[in-house]
């Protein structure tokens, strides 16, 4: 492993452990608006590509409680060296990302697949950090709740590093 992927890991162990620092209180929270339910494929796509750009923009906004609206209460983040099980514990590990004016991190999906059922989805894309530069990957997995309204189940980011130079 190059000196660059070795401090990429690090990094990400690093942000996982950073996760887990701060404390926050759950208030009452409403979930986001239900959204209609799709007659197709590219429809649902869609549905959850707007979900997870809504979700990312919580980052954006500096947003935490927008954040936790789309976090199912079962919710599943897996970080390093263990996991964050629901959604309080998945607020309380993220408080310390939203308390700065500047996000740390952005992301977008560059893929959605839906199951044709409507009832699950994944999105995966790249995490940038404030310069734009490409610093891992995230992948969640989306569930459809009785209120229409989509919410992350599970979420797991990777970092990258740029190995081509070994």
């Amino acid at each position: 492993m190059s000196q660059s992927c070795a401090r990429a890991a690090g990094g990400l162990l690093a942000l996982s452990s950073f996760l887990l620092l701060g404390g926050c209180a759950t208030a009452s929270l409403q979930p986001p608006a239900p959204l209609p339910v799709a007659a197709d494929g590219v429809s649902l796509q869609r549905e959850v590509e707007a979900a997870e750009r809504a979700f990312a923009q919580t980052m954006a906004a500096r947003d935490l409680l927008a954040f936790a609206r789309f976090v199912a209460e079962d919710a599943i983040f897996i970080e390093d060296p263990v996991p964050l099980r629901g959604r309080a514990q998945v607020v309380e590990g993220w408080k310390v990302l939203y308390a700065g004016p500047e996000a740390p991190f952005s992301w977008a999906p560059e893929r959605v697949e839906v199951l044709a059922s409507g009832q699950l989805a994944l999105t995966n894309g790249p995490v940038h950090d404030p310069r734009g530069r490409l610093i891992g990957t995230f992948t969640s997995i989306w569930r459809r709740d009785p209120d229409g309204a989509w919410r992350i189940i599970f979420d797991r980011g990777d970092a990258v590093c740029d190995c081509a130079g070994q």
